[in-house]
């Protein structure tokens, strides 16, 4: 038997932070440390950097003081030094110019370029690792930091939703050049590609990439981090409603990844996910599952009718 197979890259391991632009930045940090159960470790005037317990890095999240909420930039880890000096010369030879940076907060040197679709986006390797203080060392040498929830008490960075004009175009470049794996699509009628999940290892997705409702680009639809458990995101809806945080529909199940999700609205307006479950892929020639409908019409899994702001909110929001 013979079939076409393309030799998978593993040069690039996971998400490994973001940076979110807030226009209310002392409420956002607020809400993602006293709600969402994040923990700050380091704030100056302009910039707060965030992680979960169960990040095993310094900081995944660094919200930016910033006149409109939106993503900053959204960060990939590659494997090795090697492996990132391959993916910044596959960037380049894809035409796209980038540029390094080297004054980040909690890693080393990376390279920034703007990614097909709008936005921007980093490789780097070096990064610094979350040594628990005196006192909070964890029972099991395993974990992080000492399990002390609160909030969401959200364990870890998950994945990232991107809007882009054109999904083909950059499911493309995400494939070919940072070695993203395709898992499952939407292709509403032949041809037409308005949604792709990726995942760089066994996960459901770490990136996903849908239309662009606008005529624009940049724009972020959410960033998720995971939870435990299902119970964990029927939890967190009740922590979301004793604290004011509107929910914006969940808790329910996707069709897609099958995924047990919560979305609301952060103060600085961005959407922000509570994920738990999703398939994992351990077979190495995974052939991507294709959707021609919202799971037979329905908009998840059990049929939860998913309102028009899902499809509509987009941060940076657009002018009026």
């Amino acid at each position: 038997m013979t079939s076409v197979y393309r030799e998978p890259l593993y040069d690039v391991a996971q998400l490994g932070h973001t940076e979110l632009r807030t226009p209310d930045l002392e409420a956002s940090a607020r809400w993602f440390t006293e709600v969402y159960g994040l923990y700050t470790v380091a704030e100056d005037r302009d910039r707060v950097h965030l992680r979960a317990w169960n990040d095993d890095v310094l900081s995944s999240l660094t919200l930016v003081a910033s006149e409109q909420s939106g993503l900053g930039h959204v960060g990939w880890r590659t494997v090795s030094p090697q492996a990132l000096d391959r993916r910044v010369a596959a960037i380049e030879a894809a035409g796209l110019e980038g540029r390094w940076v080297d004054d980040s907060f909690g890693h080393g040197r990376a390279y920034r370029f703007t990614a097909v679709g709008g936005h921007e986006m980093e490789v780097y390797f070096e990064t610094e690792k979350y040594r628990a203080p005196a006192g909070e060392e964890p029972a099991l040498p395993n974990q992080p930091q000492r399990y002390d929830p609160h909030g969401v008490a959200a364990t870890r960075i998950d994945h990232i939703n991107l809007l882009v004009p054109d999904v083909p175009a950059s499911r493309a470049f995400q494939e070919e050049v940072l070695g993203f794996k395709l898992r499952e699509r939407l292709e509403p009628t032949p041809d037409t590609e308005v949604g792709a999940w990726l995942s760089l290892m066994t996960k459901a997705h770490d990136l996903a990439l849908t239309r662009e409702p606008a005529d624009t680009d940049g724009r972020l639809h959410h960033l998720a981090y995971a939870v435990e458990s299902r119970e964990d995101v029927l939890k967190a809806a009740d922590i979301f409603m004793e604290n004011g945080t509107a929910i914006e529909v969940g808790p329910a199940k996707h069709s897609r990844t099958q995924g047990f999700f919560l979305y609301v609205y952060e103060p600085g307006g961005n959407r922000v996910e509570v994920f738990a479950g999703g398939i994992h892929i351990h077979t190495p020639d995974w052939e991507p599952v294709v959707w021609n409908t919202e799971s037979g019409g329905r908009g998840s899994a059990w049929g939860t009718v998913m309102p028009a702001s899902f499809m509509q909110h987009a941060t940076p929001p657009l002018p009026v």
